[in-house]
């Protein structure tokens, strides 16, 4: 099946103003995300859909491919969906949604979330991680809850699972998961995302992916190996990536060639 990687990105923030125009180690932070998809899942094309001429110029200094979209979208899904309805890119089945503040993205995130809907064993993948019980009081920190087969029971900003009973706290958590912020879909399963109205769960917690499982559409959430770095949300954040960049010595990917796979 062909895949295609839509990176979403706007200048709305308001807890890091500008933020992907902002620098990470000499280049725009939405630059960084598009040389990391393509150094670490070259095999798919990869595209950034934004409403700023800002960004878009910013990606095509750096020979990347832009589409100009709707500043109307509510959220990044709906930006991927315009994408996918352009007759360039109608011949892909499967797109996936990596966030534009996500760097340093990995392979085995793509992978996973895309490996659900390129296999059709779920029409929208996503990835998750182990992590430790304190993420349960953060509400920034989305977590999820799966069945055995790792379909998504829900998403929450509260503590799920909740401990009830002290005694089962090496249950608990053992059952802690970190959402992170990657989809892949079908095409049929963004199409029908898309049309469907808010639901009362997402408008409460804030979370786009309640709207198609509250309305029965499966989501495989995949567990990673490791724990992934964190995306990039404030200054404190842009700080530390910043840092992380520098102690890990990380090369810089090749050029981004527009079009090519």
């Amino acid at each position: 099946m062909s895949t295609l990687i839509v990176i979403p990105a706007r200048l709305g923030s308001t807890r890091l103003p500008q933020k992907p125009l902002r620098d990470l180690a000499g280049k725009p932070l939405i630059v960084r995300v598009l040389e990391r998809v393509r150094a670490v899942y070259p095999g798919a094309d990869a595209v950034v859909a934004t409403d700023s001429e800002a960004i878009a110029s910013a990606v095509a200094a750096a020979g990347g491919t832009c589409v100009l979209t709707s500043a109307a979208h509510p959220s990044g899904t709906d930006r991927v969906a315009e994408v996918a309805a352009l007759p360039a890119y109608r011949e892909y089945d499967v797109l996936v949604n990596v966030q534009g503040d996500e760097p340093f993205i990995t392979a085995e995130a793509i992978q996973v979330a895309a490996g659900f809907a390129e296999r059709g064993e779920f029409p929208i993948g996503t990835a998750a991680c182990h992590d430790d019980a304190a993420i349960l009081q953060e509400p920034s920190v989305v977590k999820v809850a799966t069945d055995r087969t790792g379909r998504a029971l829900y998403f929450s900003r509260a503590p799920i699972p909740f401990l009830r009973d002290s005694s089962d706290r090496a249950i608990r958590d053992s059952l802690v998961l970190r959402h992170v912020g990657i989809y892949a879909y079908t095409r049929a399963a963004l199409t029908r995302w898309v049309s469907l109205p808010i639901h009362p769960l997402e408008r409460a917690e804030q979370l786009e992916q309640l709207r198609p499982l509250a309305d029965g559409m499966p989501i495989g959430v995949g567990v990673l190996s490791s724990r992934p770095h964190a995306g990039i949300d404030t200054e404190a954040d842009l700080r530390s990536a910043v840092r992380t960049w520098a102690s890990e010595s990380l090369s810089t990917p090749p050029p981004v060639a527009a079009g090519t796979r």
